[in-house]
Parts: C-alpha cells; sequence; structure tokens
C-alpha cells in the first residue's frame, strides 16, 4: 500500500532530481538543519539561502537580523538553520542553496504528537553489551546544534529508563540482564535564559556473550616426564578436545611423524569420541619394547586445527630407578628407637606424668560413688625397728590430709573400742575408696584373723588396697600372721617404707602412695 508520505517522496524526487534527508522530531523540541557545501562556489562571496516548502513559502537568509530570525523561531549560524519549538506548523520540505545556484539540498521534516509513536519508532537507536562487562549508552548528536551557536549553550544530558520516574546513569560498570529496554536520553539547550529539549529513544539489549571454544590438547602436560622400565611395554596418550571434524592429532619423534603401523616397534593409534559439538580426539603412543633409544629422543604430540594455530605438547622418558632400601631401613630404625626412647621415658617418668595429669586435670578423686572417705588407714605389727614410729604416722597423717587434701578414715580414731572390731572394720571399709595398711612397731592389736577378714573384704568388694611395708618386713614376719599379711600385700599394691628417705614429701615413697 502507497502511503501519502511515500507518494511525496516519491514525487519530490522526481521532480527535484534529489531525494530529500528524513528528519523527525517532536512536538515543542529543538531541531537543527544542517546544510552540506557545494562544490565549486566561492562560499564567502555568495549568501546561504533557506526556503521552507510548507504551508507558507518562507525564506531565510545569513543577511537577516536577529529579531526577524526570532520572531520567526529560528536561530541561523553558519551553515545551520535551527528551529527552537517545532510544531505541526514546521512539518514539511525544506531546502538550502548558496544565492540563486541551481543546486540545492532537501529535507524533508516530520513532526509528531506526544502520543504518537511513529516518533520513538523512528528515532529509535539501539546499543548491545553483554553480561558482566561494562556498558556505556551515547546519547545520539544528530540534528543538534553546532557547539559555536551564538546565545545557545548545552545544558547537559539527562537519562530516564522506560516504566521508571527517576533519573539514572548512563554507565554501567557491570551490566546485567535486568539491565535492558528503552532508555530516553533528553539534550537540553539554554537560549535566552529558556530551555529547549531533543529527546532520543535508546535501546539496551544486554546478552550473554558466549565463550569462544578453542581447541586443545588437555593431557599430557608440557615437558612431562614419563618413568618407563626398559624392555617393557608402555602406552602414552595424547588427549584433545576440538571442535571439527577437519582437526586432527598425531605424534612425531624428533621431527620426524610416527608411522600408525601396528607392525612398527614405535606407532600411534587414533581414537575419537563426540558429545555434542565437541571431540575428544586420543593418539595413543604404544612402545612394544622400550630401547635404550627411545630414552634419548623426544616425542612430540601436534595438534593441528583449521581455526587457529597448530599447538604442541612434548614429552621425554627416562628409566625408572631401583628402590633404594637404605632409606627404608633408616626409616624403620629411626622409628624403632623412637619407640624404645618414648617407652623408656614413659617408664621412668610414669608416676610423674599420671601426678602431673591429675593436679592439672582434678581428677584424683571421685565425689559421686557414695563413699565418704578417700583412704583408711590402719597399721599392722612390723617386728622390726623399720616400722613407721607414732611421728612417722602423724606425718603420714598430716601430709596426706593437709598437703594432698584427703580425707582420711583413721583406725585408732574412728574406731570405738566397745564396736566389734571386725564389724567395725569391715564397716569403715565400705565408706571408704581405698585400705591403707601402714606398718609399726608397736602391736596395734590386729591378729591374723582381722587381716584374713579384712582380706575377704576386700576381694569381695573389690577395694583398692595399698600395703606400706619395710626393707625387712618379709625376712621378719613368721606364723599365721604372716600369711595374713603375705596374702594382703599380693592383693594390693605395695609401697616401701625407706626411713628418713622417705619423709620429704617430695620422695618416690609421696609419689608411690599417690
Amino acid at each position: 500500500m502507497i502511503t501519502p508520505k511515500i507518494l511525496l517522496l516519491f514525487l519530490l524526487t522526481v521532480f527535484t532530481g534529489v531525494c530529500p534527508r528524513e528528519i523527525h522530531s517532536k512536538a515543542g523540541e529543538m531541531v537543527a538543519l544542517y546544510c552540506p557545501r557545494n562544490r565549486g562556489y566561492n562560499h564567502a562571496d555568495t549568501k546561504l539561502v533557506w526556503t521552507s516548502h510548507t504551508t507558507q513559502r518562507t525564506y531565510v537568509t545569513n543577511n537577516m537580523s536577529s529579531d526577524e530570525l526570532t520572531q520567526m523561531g529560528v536561530v541561523l549560524h553558519g551553515r545551520s538553520l535551527v528551529i527552537l519549538s517545532v510544531s505541526i506548523n514546521h512539518q514539511g520540505n525544506y531546502s538550502c542553496a548558496m544565492g540563486n545556484a541551481s543546486s540545492q539540498f532537501w529535507f524533508r521534516l516530520t513532526v509528531n504528537t506526544a502520543q504518537s509513536r511513529e516518533h520513538e519508532e523512528e528515532t529509535k537507536y539501539s546499543k548491545t553489551c553483554y553480561t558482566a562487562e561494562s556498558c556505556e549508552l551515547f546519547c545520539p548528536d544528530e540534528n543538534i546544534p553546532a557547539v559555536n551557536t551564538p546565545n545557545i549553550t548545552s545544558n547537559g544530558i539527562t537519562w530516564h529508563k522506560k516504566g521508571e520516574s527517576w533519573p539514572i546513569r548512563s554507565y554501567f560498570s557491570r551490566v546485567e540482564a535486568k539491565d535492558s529496554g528503552v532508555y530516553t536520553c533528553t539534550r537540553s539547550y539554554l537560549y535566552h535564559g529558556q530551555i529547549y529539549n531533543m529527546t532520543f529513544t535508546v535501546v539496551l539489549n544486554v546478552k550473554t556473550k558466549e565463550a569462544v571454544k578453542t581447541a586443545e590438547i588437555i593431557s599430557p602436560h608440557q615437558d612431562e616426564v614419563f618413568p618407563v622400565d626398559l624392555g617393557s611395554a608402555k602406552v602414552i596418550n595424547c588427549t584433545a578436545v576440538v571442535f571439527s571434524n577437519f582437526d586432527g592429532v598425531f605424534w612425531l619423534s624428533g621431527k620426524t611423524s610416527v608411522s600408525q603401523n601396528t607392525k612398527s616397534p614405535v606407532f600411534y593409534n587414533l581414537t575419537r569420541e563426540k558429545h555434542g559439538d565437541e571431540i575428544k580426539i586420543t593418539a595413543s603412543l604404544v612402545f612394544k619394547k622400550v630401547s635404550q633409544e627411545d630414552l634419548s629422543k623426544n616425542y612430540t604430540c601436534k595438534l593441528e586445527s583449521v581455526s587457529q594455530s597448530s599447538s604442541f605438547v612434548t614429552i621425554t622418558l627416562v628409566q625408572k630407578t631401583r628402590p633404594s632400601y637404605t632409606a627404608l631401613a633408616l626409616s624403620i630404625v629411626g622409628i624403632v628407637v623412637l619407640i624404645v626412647v618414648t617407652v623408656v621415658i614413659y617408664v621412668k617418668l610414669k608416676i610423674d606424668i599420671t601426678l602431673f595429669l591429675r593436679d592439672t586435670l582434678g581428677c584424683h578423686r571421685s565425689t559421686s560413688d557414695g563413699k565418704s572417705y578417700d583412704a583408711f588407714l590402719m597399721c599392722y605389727k612390723s617386728d622390726t625397728d623399720a616400722g613407721l614410729n607414732a611421728h612417722d604416722r602423724k606425718q603420714l597423717e598430716s601430709v596426706l590430709e593437709e598437703r594432698f587434701g584427703y580425707s582420711l578414715c583413721l583406725y585408732d580414731y574412728d574406731v570405738l573400742p566397745r564396736e566389734a572390731t571386725v564389724e567395725a572394720v569391715l564397716d569403715r571399709i565400705e565408706q571408704c575408696r581405698t585400705v591403707v595398711l601402714v606398718p609399726t612397731s608397736p602391736d596395734p592389736g590386729l591378729g591374723s584373723g582381722v587381716l584374713s577378714a579384712i582380706h575377704a573384704a576386700l576381694v569381695e568388694r573389690q577395694t583398692h588396697l595399698i600395703f606400706i611395708k619395710t626393707e625387712t618386713t618379709e625376712a621378719s614376719t613368721s606364723g599365721s600372721l604372716a600369711e595374713a599379711l603375705q596374702l594382703l600385700s599380693e592383693a594390693g599394691d605395695c609401697v616401701t617404707w625407706r626411713g628418713m628417705r622417705s619423709i620429704p614429701s617430695s620422695s618416690s615413697f609421696w609419689k608411690q602412695l599417690r
């Protein structure tokens, strides 16, 4: 269908011999027409004449006064004709010529109303950016006043996105898909205290840039070394990823191509696997028997691609070294020595380590077992003077209670004389976590029957027993009492009292006793 606009352009072209330049503007906005230079004329001696072929034919020349031009709503500067605020009456054809020259340049100005979508479509510009990259929108500079036009100064550019009311910046440091859309830039100009605008529409398309696919060798790596055994077979795979059926992979020995003949001592074969648009090619270099000569050569895997330059990966073969057992033997000896030293240290310092951990962690006694005392101290008869005298026993009790904080049940104080001895002793044992038997020179009056009952109770109730003995205890005891003491010493942990050497609280006696 031929529209009136198309028909008018056709007639204008037929009768004038030129095709007019199409210019679109929105009603109320500024527009500038620029007349190109015509060769062959002395432009300094001739006058530029603008003709408006609209509803009323109008001529605009360089010799018009500024008042006349202002009254017409135009500004003439150099070869530019600036219409400050176009209206529907300005719509039509314009021509410019130098004086009476027959050669003219034509324009076709179309003025659209604010509600018209035609102006937006005709003045729409596009911009394409890619995600995760920087992007800047540029406002078009077509049909705008020249920079040096008198009394017209630029008042800046503002940007808006369609559907949003607030201004935005035209630069995106990292553009995203959501930034796609229609943007409007407004150029503002100040003329005699009044603002005139020109608007342009820019469509931003944000796309995802496809990664450039390049063919490459993914294994082996450059200068990789492969240990081999002389006289043994060896296969080395060279794998490449390509994207064309015309790409190829092969092996070189030095500068000579390796044969694909399987009868050769060294050859290679190819396999291809296709996954979508990706092709994986594997060239397997096969040594039937690795020779000394093979170790002196460099082997190169070459990838030839139709879309890029060739790539290479060079590898070498080295003979495997025999394992050395010296380092292994030294390692084993070192480990054994370390274990022995650790065990010796632990045995020597076992008590000190245990006491340190016990004091540090505070776990040397249990308060949730229902017991009332940490230890029940009883004395037994020692036939020599090596037993603890009254002063030593007091010292023993004092150090345990005051120095180390143990709660003690003492036979001499907590077992009343009127109580039946065996029953009373067993009752106290039931209330204590540990039973400590202390040797003494005076006879405490414990017979073998009481000691045997204590032994039976300890075995039945699994109560811990500490049996303090002197250095001559075993040699100086005899009879039924000796047998009862022998059973008790075997049932518990024995700690030896060594007289004056055992008195200091830092002696081995106290460490073993604790």
